[in-house]
């Protein structure tokens, strides 16, 4: 979840909102890769999620980052809910999963070797008091009452008005986790384009990085449940957006649908003042029941944007959000997946060609049978496997073009990084599938097994 944005002076004309997103244009030279992952702690002996404050808990772990290894604390109402270092920020998710959201790097090399250091800093302090992290898209076996809701005031509005809204939005909070990228436009067209392959093809991501095939302790009949929930979460900010395929769409569009997406909050003085359910379009005009009077600023637009969630979403710059958290290797598989897509034209472009076709059925279907059935998913005439194949060819190739070498040279370009994802295609299995095939077979049943087997 986003921390606080800043930086922005008072709305004054309707044109400054459209004004925010195209001032995240950027030329190709300087387009950067972002990634953020979250992943559920435990404590190893009774394999209970982590509570925020105690000797086992995710204060002792931030702590342990603040002092050991350089971090810089983050406060809200004189409590840590997170750092700072270098650009990247570590946070909390609702339930306490732990968020890296990474500094804007140059190529995906730098980017796994961002994830990797984070990762041993996590596991130097978590060994030390005998906690354990795990990356799975949901929770296997804890239950909502199980999970603690994390002390940030942005939580506990959200939480309320999830139960008013749709079924499984608390669920999303405290028991699912992803893995996303951040990637750069050039400029509206550019985004456009992008967009519109991003919304298409997270039915892709979601069926390879499928693995969350668990909860409350059992099979649930989905390879994604994660993707499942977020089906059932509220619709007026979530979905696959079909008003972006629509003629015509660009950065106005955008405003035009975030300003009908109910407000979660105000941010002000360190303070999240209560504005749920209420109107963006009547904060612009002074007529917010929350501030009466109150002109907004850029900074509280910036904020509205982050309290929106479809499959991928603009800001300054576009996320990718329709993969569950995984293993060590898909972490950076992600990064590597989009990448190879979104920053190579000629990718791009045969990406755009797959997709063009279809309809706003089409890719829903798409979604809907690869959140349950992963690579062995089909909708009308789409095979998913046949599919990811091809989209994984495009991504390969587009990687193939930037030639961006790592290891000192040594290692040419950042194909290596989609390899996880290659073995999925060529064995038909994604992470769910191995993690069912433990469970019916070797682990007998006994989901605990998880925790010793996927932790990283």
């Amino acid at each position: 979840m986003s921390i606080p944005q800043s930086g922005g002076g008072p709305i004054e004309h309707h044109d400054q909102l459209a004004g925010y997103l195209e001032s995240g244009c950027k030329p190709r030279e300087t387009w950067r890769i972002g990634t953020e992952h979250e992943k559920f702690g435990y404590c190893k002996d009774t394999h209970k999620p982590l509570p925020y404050e105690g000797e086992r808990s995710i204060l002792a772990v931030l702590q342990g980052l603040r002092d050991g290894h350089g971090w810089a604390p983050v406060e809200e109402g004189g409590k840590l809910i997170g750092l700072e270092k270098d650009g990247a920020n570590v946070s909390l998710e609702p339930g306490g999963q732990l968020e890296l959201s990474g500094a804007p790097l140059e190529n995906i090399h730098q980017t796994c070797d961002e994830v990797n250091q984070h990762l041993v800093d996590v596991k130097d302090i978590a060994d030390k008091i005998g906690v354990g992290f795990i990356g799975l898209g949901a929770a296997p076996i804890w239950k909502h009452e199980d999970m603690p809701l994390m002390p940030k005031g942005r939580y506990k509005l959200m939480d309320s008005y999830m139960q008013e809204v749709g079924t499984m939005g608390t669920t999303m909070m405290r028991r699912t986790c992803t893995v996303q990228v951040n990637l750069d436009f050039a400029s509206e067209a550019d985004m456009v384009k992008k967009l519109r392959v991003a919304l298409a093809l997270q039915s892709v991501a979601t069926a390879l990085f499928a693995n969350s095939p668990f909860l409350d302790g059992k099979p649930n009949g989905h390879k994604s449940w994660r993707s499942r929930v977020w089906r059932d979460l509220d619709a007026s900010r979530t979905g696959t957006l079909p008003f972006v395929f629509e003629d015509g769409f660009g950065f106005e569009s955008y405003v035009q649908y975030a300003l009908d997406v109910p407000m979660y909050f105000v941010y002000r003085d360190g303070k999240y003042i209560n504005a749920l359910g209420q109107s963006f379009r009547d904060f612009i005009k002074g007529e917010l029941p929350a501030l009466p009077g109150e002109t907004p600023t850029l900074s509280d637009w910036a904020d509205h944007l982050t309290t929106i969630f479809p499959e991928a979403r603009i800001k300054k710059y576009m996320e990718m959000r329709g993969a569950d958290g995984g293993p060590w290797r898909r972490l950076c598989a992600l990064p590597a997946f989009w990448v190879g897509l979104m920053y190579d034209q000629s990718s791009l472009d045969a990406a755009w060609d797959l997709v063009k076709g279809w309809n706003t059925e089409m890719r829903e279907g798409l979604r809907v049978a690869a959140s349950r059935d992963g690579l062995q998913a089909k909708f009308g005439d789409v095979n998913m496997h046949d599919l990811a194949r091809e989209v994984l060819e495009i991504s390969e190739s587009g990687l193939k073009a930037r030639a961006r070498a790592g290891a000192g040279g040594l290692v040419p370009d950042e194909t290596h990084f989609l390899n996880a994802l290659k073995e999925s295609v060529e064995s038909g299995k994604v992470p769910a599938d191995e993690l069912l095939e433990h469970y019916e077979g070797d682990w007998g049943g006994d989901l605990s097994r998880i925790y010793d087997a996927y932790s990283y």
